[in-house]
């Protein structure tokens, strides 16, 4: 249970930090549109890339950082394409959490921009494989459950942040409040890709 708790610390504490992933859920969650699907493959996401972490495929990274430079290129071309969509919302369109008038999107479509966000970006490889995975082998044949751990920190994030996102419906009833939003969304991913780009 020690590593188990230890494993959910570390894999809650990469996890929090805001990031375009973070902010695609949020944005869905306030839209309740397919949130139990967009958290689901995003805790999956993290499921694997932690799995593959602990079960070794840290060192193939390493050995392999063209890997990471694709998803870097890929990556930033995606988020500063992102970004801008939500700058062009933000002043072209007035939305409000009125059910009846959201435009109801393509499911398909939502799921794989999610993907994109999460396999795109060459920081979740770095936190996920490498980080959780060089850490996990400090306990040897109870690794797994570090990795349960990290896991399970994973889902109750994602699905707490994906529905609880409601919470923020009242403030959300105001246009100027997803203007806000989205301006932040837009500057926050051409931040990132800038990051990707020169750092």
């Amino acid at each position: 249970m020690y590593i188990f708790l230890q494993g959910f610390a570390v894999g809650m504490g990469l996890i929090v930090a805001i990031g375009a992933q973070n902010a695609f859920v949020l944005k869905q969650g306030l839209k309740k549109q397919y949130v139990f699907w967009i958290c689901l493959v995003c805790a999956l996401s993290d499921a694997i890339l932690i799995l593959l972490g602990v079960l070794g495929f840290a060192s193939i990274i390493e050995k392999t950082p063209e890997i990471l430079i694709i998803a870097q290129y890929f990556g930033a071309a995606f988020l500063f394409f992102y970004g801008a969509q939500h700058f062009y919302t933000a002043l072209t369109q007035n939305q409000t959490l009125i059910a009846t008038e959201q435009s109801e999107q393509n499911l398909w479509k939502l799921l794989a921009i999610c993907l994109a966000l999460t396999w795109l970006n060459p920081h979740v490889y770095l936190d996920t494989v490498i980080l959780l995975g060089s850490i996990s082998t400090q306990y040897a044949a109870a690794k797994m459950n570090f990795a349960l751990g990290a896991i399970t920190a994973s889902f109750i994030f994602f699905f707490a942040l994906g529905f609880g996102a409601r919470l923020l419906q009242p403030i959300f009833k105001r246009p100027n409040a997803w203007k806000v939003l989205d301006v932040l969304i837009a500057i926050m991913m051409w931040g990132i890709a800038f990051n990707l780009i020169f750092h």
